[in-house]
């Protein structure tokens, strides 16, 4: 949500947002949930006729507000490890923005000068060895979580090419799409040294031929090396295509063939 004013009503700091609603801050909370509840009446009373919807972040520590909240008509919208996020219509139909509904994930196809595929077996796997990747940290690029990726499950440092492949998976974790990236990087080592030892037991290179015609290799993951081997994807655009963008971002389009 864009910060676009301020307004002091009772005790709350209030952002207003594009949707006409009004974001209230964790930190902006009182204390007290007499405080809260008192301050929440005098805010609905205040804005009713005048914004559509009231959004609060509610910290873990002051959970106890939350039953409050609810009994006023807020519902739940999405929430963190340290905060959930309640929403309140104040007009029938008001346009609540969906939370978020994917989790996303990055792969990696590595090969060295010697046509050799970099490939790791996971502790939980019953499959035979996989392409490294995980998932994408909340407010991380994909080129990065790519490089961090590939560093912590088998030591290789690589450096980000190109999009190959993108899957698209449902149901996943918590009962939500998962959208997996997968991409070509280019290795700058080639030492193998595992650091997510908690996770994954081995990590090698590998013949992509051998790999190729390995039973116990999912048919998903050698059609993505198949797909890496003859096409080059999607690459980082220039990012003065939207330098007006005052956030991170990365744009991608086809290379040039």
């Amino acid at each position: 949500m864009n910060n676009t004013s301020v307004e002091k009503i009772g005790c709350f700091n209030t952002v207003l947002d594009p949707y006409n609603g009004i974001t209230i801050e964790s930190k902006d909370l009182p204390n007290s949930k007499e405080e809260f509840e008192i301050n929440l009446d005098f805010l609905i009373e205040e804005t009713q006729d005048r914004r559509n919807l009231i959004w609060i972040y509610i910290d873990i520590s002051k959970s106890d507000f939350i039953p409050i909240s609810t009994s006023r008509g807020f519902i739940f919208h999405s929430c963190d490890e340290a905060y959930v996020l309640v929403v309140k219509r104040l007009i029938p139909n008001a346009i609540i923005p969906t939370s978020a509904n994917h989790t996303l994930g990055v792969g990696a196809v590595v090969i060295n000068e010697n046509e050799e595929l970099l490939v790791i077996k996971e502790k939980i796997s019953t499959i035979g060895y996989k392409l490294p990747g995980g998932h994408i940290d909340n407010g991380e690029m994909i080129s990065s979580a790519l490089e961090r990726e590939v560093l912590e499950e088998t030591g290789i440092k690589v450096e980000f090419q190109s999009i190959i492949s993108l899957g698209h998976f449902y149901p996943h974790q918590f009962h939500k799409s998962n959208l997996y990236v997968l991409c070509i990087a280019k290795p700058k080592t080639l030492e193998i040294n595992i650091q997510d030892t908690n996770e994954i037991i081995d990590a090698k290179w590998v013949k992509i031929s051998k790999y190729l015609e390995d039973e116990t290799v999912l048919a998903y993951s050698k059609a993505v090396v198949l797909a890496a081997l003859e096409y080059q994807g999607f690459t980082l655009a220039n990012h003065e295509t939207l330098c007006h963008i005052k956030r991170d971002f990365e744009l991608f389009f086809p290379i040039e063939k």
